[in-house]
């Protein structure tokens, strides 16, 4: 039977911008004994990686500008970090605020395509008061450095998958998504394959990172200090020039946006 197995891994620490976060992890999993092997994957939360790199925003250093200031009002919002969101924000997709929110959200296509809530802008667990933390420059590029420096310290190629939170159209709830990759191929395109029957699929295409991503959160708490999950048993071949980007879907075939 088919099994993979899913470790959180422990005694990570609070991550302080130019913290050598591949040497912090490494000796992470030195101590819980889980040393990575040919094939496993490194889930790696999004916020980590952001503290280290220094994406961090003070308010007190943040200009509102006139569109700021009017969304805020519209939406009840700091109009500070309504500016880091716009500065984060290729284009606005849609702003609402429900009848009785505290405030509102503004649904961005984020400067890397991702489309999120605020832009991906994100104040919770990032150990400042004043301060929101933004996604990193260039994730695969984090994610590939994070794989290179684990590979040198353990001698065994590893995926490296970033995650972070998102919610999704039509359903309730949030998901852990892929925002980098290193490795891991986005998606496994399965068109021209047979399924059990042996019909020929014709659109099947699984969302590979985005399902790891996803099990990922299943072994995390928001409260645990948790950034590093360990993923073992996955039948999979690696990519060498996957990135994240790959599984957003192309404008011209994009219904809803």
């Amino acid at each position: 039977m088919n099994s993979v197995t899913l470790t959180a891994v422990p005694g990570v620490p609070d991550i302080q911008p130019g913290d050598d976060l591949a040497a912090i992890l490494g000796d992470a999993l030195d101590r819980a004994g889980l040393w990575p092997a040919d094939g496993d994957i490194l889930c790696v939360a999004q916020k980590i990686v952001s503290k280290a790199e220094g994406c961090l925003i003070a308010y007190d250093g943040v200009t509102p500008s006139d569109r700021a200031v009017e969304l805020a009002r519209e939406l009840g919002k700091d109009p500070r970090k309504v500016q880091v969101v716009l500065d984060e924000t290729r284009r606005i997709v849609r702003k609402f605020r429900s009848p009785g929110a505290r405030e509102g959200t503004i649904i961005c296509e984020h400067r890397l395509g991702f489309v999120s809530a605020n832009a991906a802008v994100d104040e919770s667990n990032v150990g400042a008061e004043g301060a929101a933390l933004i996604l990193p420059r260039d994730p695969d590029a984090s994610c590939r450095a994070l794989a290179l420096r684990l590979a040198q310290r353990f001698g065994a190629s590893v995926g490296v998958v970033m995650t972070d939170t998102f919610g999704r159209p039509w359903r309730m709830g949030q998901v852990n998504v892929a925002i980098g990759l290193a490795g891991v191929p986005a998606t496994i395109r399965e068109q021209g394959n047979t399924d059990a029957w042996g019909r020929v699929l014709q659109v099947t295409e699984p969302a590979l990172a985005d399902e790891i991503a996803a099990a990922s959160g299943l072994v995390v708490r928001k409260n645990a200090r948790t950034p590093l999950v360990l993923l073992r048993g996955l039948d999979w071949t690696p990519a060498a020039d996957s990135r994240a980007t790959d599984i957003i879907r192309k404008q011209q075939e994009d219904m809803f946006r």
